[in-house]
């Protein structure tokens, strides 16, 4: 049995996995006709596609709404969002996807089930769902959103 590796070895090795996760995810994207994704766009069109204003997604991604507006114009710019005014409230503005950027977000899904179902017939589909379940385990419930605004996105 190999020693164990020293603690601070943990973060590296997931964030190895997460980057080369994303990194192919995005490799895959650019070739189904989304080359000006980034990661961080991601992130911000998950948020975006659960509706509200441009103060709602930077409370989300936990940024200034400065630094939110500066996403989502560069998402409009690319045709990923758009903005329209809030049928409720005449004074905000809501932050929608468009076609394109719903498109993009679905294929992200359906890429990473792909890349998941890749990872499991290289270690085995039993210790795919160890590593899945441990990961959920070791995790907090609400890791994915307290991680993006860690992340600066």
């Amino acid at each position: 049995m190999p020693p164990p590796r020293p603690g601070n070895a943990l973060p590296f090795l997931l964030l190895a996995a997460f980057r080369t996760l994303i990194d192919e995810l995005h490799r895959r994207l650019a070739e189904q006709g989304h080359p000006e994704l980034q990661p961080a766009h991601g992130f911000a069109m998950q948020m975006i596609s659960r509706g509200g204003s441009l103060t709602d997604l930077g409370r989300r991604l936990g940024v200034t709404k400065q630094a939110a507006h500066k996403t989502v114009k560069g998402l409009e710019a690319l045709g990923y969002a758009r903005r329209k005014p809030s049928p409720v409230d005449g004074r905000r503005i809501d932050i929608l996807l468009t076609d394109r950027g719903a498109d993009a977000l679905a294929l992200s899904g359906e890429i990473l089930n792909q890349l998941r179902d890749e990872w499991a017939l290289v270690v085995g589909e039993e210790e795919m769902g160890r590593m899945e379940n441990t990961l959920e385990k070791v995790g907090k419930q609400d890791g994915m959103y307290r991680i993006l605004g860690w992340l600066g996105s």
